[in-house]
């Protein structure tokens, strides 16, 4: 597998001539769109198929994964342009094996609002050991507002993705609210019945953990969170369900800010199975223009928290999102676009925008004007997502985990899984 950066006056064409490999195969793997034009600057993965079968009449999925001995989801997670469903035809070529083999194994999560696209979902799962659906409401009293997540535990469960439930303190404006974890986490009925409604909601709804989700915690309700984690932990592990923490991307015991000085990492990962570091949202909504997960800052948030957590339990947060700012930047007032990494790329293409690469928060970006406003875009491709994958496997962490699926990223998944072996739930 290699990764090309696009040059002046390269095309399709001549990029898949000059690696020897398919023009088809070069666009669907790279999320293409038609008419395919290219960006300077933009990344492309090249792979290079090692065993290919062509369909014949009566070919299922099934058989042929069978009869090559994979399962039917490495051939979908071969073959990107299935796009997770089993229409096949004569004539069509499938990849079995690809010339390099994968460097490790990793866990991979991803979360999911319960109205994402079929088709996007779909394309996505056979990519995933755990599907995570967005997100069920822990109340001050300790009731538990659910959503219609039934169609993706079905699908879920399809693919042999494990789905876990979500717990979080959103209020009813979808907000994290302090003031309601606060009033729960120091309510001890409260917090035993939110135990109890998990418990309840795990078996109901066939789910096979829980990952809570508790942002801009006190200060002064550190210990009842952790006490919270560890009650949890000890209500469901005998029952053979697992608890993950979320945590906020912190640096040190003692930073300072809403956002993590109710979050212990020593003790919430000690009562939990696993974390999830929440490792992005530097460049955010109301940020300066920036990388939303730079691969310096990232990097430190995972090295303190191996000082404080096993590497076994650590998730690691992968961002799939963009983000576009007009400039001039001002702070208090400037607010930035959220868009998709592929519709961050087809912009650049077509705004005729020269792609850059920052070589330290190893993340591409460009700049474009709009009716005479100039503006800056940052966003995630093969490079970029390539290095944050890399830190797995060199810390010992178990896997990564996306935020979020609802934008297509077909790079990204082709890119997974030429590096790695997905382990299944």
């Amino acid at each position: 597998m290699v990764i090309h950066t696009v040059q002046p006056g390269e095309s399709v064409q001549s990029i898949a001539q000059q690696y020897g490999v398919s023009s088809y195969r070069l666009t669907v793997e790279n999320g293409l769109e038609f008419p395919v034009r290219l960006a300077v600057g933009q990344a492309l993965v090249i792979q290079y198929p090692k065993v290919v079968h062509k369909v014949v009449a009566g070919d299922t999925l099934w058989r042929i994964a069978s009869d090559y001995g994979i399962s039917v989801n490495q051939l979908y997670r071969n073959n990107i342009e299935l796009g997770g469903w089993d229409r096949i035809f004569p004539g069509q070529e499938l990849v079995i094996e690809y010339a390099d083999a994968p460097q490790g194994e990793m866990a991979v999560n991803g979360y999911a609002y319960p109205f994402i696209e079929p088709a996007t979902l779909h394309q996505a799962l056979p990519y995933l050991t755990y599907l995570t659906p967005f997100s069920y409401s822990a109340q001050a009293d300790g009731e538990l507002d659910d959503i219609e997540d039934e169609r993706l535990i079905a699908l879920a469960k399809q693919w042999g993705v494990v789905p876990i439930l979500h717990v979080s303190n959103l209020d009813e404006d979808e907000r994290f609210s302090t003031d309601l974890a606060s009033q729960l986490l120091n309510d001890p009925v409260a917090v035993r019945r939110l135990i109890e409604e998990i418990l309840e909601t795990l078996v109901e709804e066939g789910y096979g953990g829980v990952d809570v989700d508790f942002e801009s915690v006190a200060a002064a309700d550190r210990q009842k969170y952790v006490d919270f984690i560890q009650a949890l932990a000890d209500r469901l592990n005998p029952r053979g369900y697992t608890v993950t923490v979320a945590l906020a991307p912190k640096l040190s015991d003692d930073q300072e800010g809403l956002l993590y000085e109710g979050i212990d990492y020593q003790g919430l990962g000690q009562a939990a199975n696993n974390v999830l570091l929440m490792t992005y949202e530097w460049g955010y909504t109301y940020s300066e223009p920036m990388a939303v997960a730079p691969l310096n800052s990232v990097r430190q948030v995972v090295e303190y928290a191996l000082t404080r957590i096993p590497a076994e339990k650590i998730f690691l947060g992968v961002p799939n999102y963009a983000y576009d700012w007009t400039l001039p930047y001002v702070a208090g007032q400037s607010r930035a676009r959220a868009l998709g990494n592929q519709q961050a790329v087809a912009l650049a293409q077509h705004k005729g925008a020269e792609i850059m690469f920052d070589p330290i928060a190893q993340t591409p970006y460009f700049n474009y004007y709009d009716e005479g406003t100039q503006h800056e875009v940052w966003f995630e491709d093969a490079r970029s997502i390539r290095a944050k994958l890399a830190l797995i496997p060199e810390y010992g962490l178990q896997g990564a985990s996306y935020w979020n699926l609802m934008r297509p990223f077909v790079q990204n998944w082709v890119l997974l899984n030429a590096l790695y072996n997905i382990r299944q739930g």
